[in-house]
């Protein structure tokens, strides 16, 4: 008898317990996207200037950057605390951009590392 009423208890407890564990992380995570910046070979570009945009319309004009920063040796750079919106994508060096790529991520999802690769040319 006692069996019928502990299984559904615990039952209970675990999807409550799951359910704050996945709602804790979202808020103990930042929304964050990580873009690896490739070359048309597939090598890693160090030191491309990346920059995020909300609006296409900034993209092209090159205005109202929401952040800007420089790939590292393996040519990543990792943008912390972000909307989970679109982000329009600006990368280059001097010889190299991304323009008439994929520019446009996805919606990124929140609470988590969104990891986007770029090819410049």
């Amino acid at each position: 008898m006692k069996n019928t009423f502990i299984l559904p208890f615990l039952m209970i407890l675990l999807v409550t317990a799951g359910s704050f564990h996945a709602s804790a992380q979202k808020k103990l995570l930042p929304t964050s996207l990580r873009i690896t910046v490739i070359d048309g070979l597939g090598n890693y570009v160090e030191g491309a200037t990346v920059k995020l945009f909300t609006s296409k319309e900034d993209y092209l004009n090159t205005k109202n950057e929401v952040a800007t920063a420089q790939t590292n040796r393996k040519g990543q750079v990792t943008f912390k605390k972000l909307k989970p919106v679109p982000y329009f994508i600006d990368a280059r060096t001097e010889d190299k951009n991304n323009d008439g790529e994929g520019v446009e991520t996805q919606p990124l999802l929140e609470g988590r590392i969104n990891k986007v690769n770029l090819v410049i040319e």
